[in-house]
């Protein structure tokens, strides 16, 4: 059973930046990926970024693009997500996720999940 620790969230002021962290409790399969999703009160689960395991590949949704990066440590089993010039509308709890699918968007394809993260942007 895979078991996910998100950590890094926080309060910042908008221009400011975070680190998430999600802990693996076992080295990911090279195939696999993992991504960040986050999910603001009363609304969805939206995608934020995926990469695969094996090849570093990502990809990122339009929302974060330019501003957030998401990279791994194979030594770690850990994935981070790098934030930059947050705004107020990045506030969610970002959860991260594990799939055998390749840089899956949808949540539905993610059977592991952290337990999430608040990250909180005021202006």
């Amino acid at each position: 059973q895979v078991q996910l620790v998100e950590s890094g969230g926080g309060l910042v002021q908008a221009g400011g930046s975070l680190r998430l962290s999600c802990a693996a409790s076992g080295r990911p399969y090279s195939a696999y990926s993992m991504g960040w999703f986050r999910q603001a009160p009363g609304k969805e689960r939206d995608f934020v970024a995926a990469i695969h395991w094996g090849s570093g590949r990502t990809d990122y949704a339009d929302s974060v693009k330019g501003r957030f990066t998401i990279s791994r440590d194979n030594a770690k089993n850990t994935m981070y997500l790098q934030m930059n010039n947050l705004k107020p509308e990045d506030t969610a709890v970002y959860y991260c996720a594990e799939t055998a699918r390749y840089l899956s968007s949808l949540s539905s394809e993610y059977p592991y999940w952290g337990q999430g993260t608040q990250v909180t942007v005021f202006s």
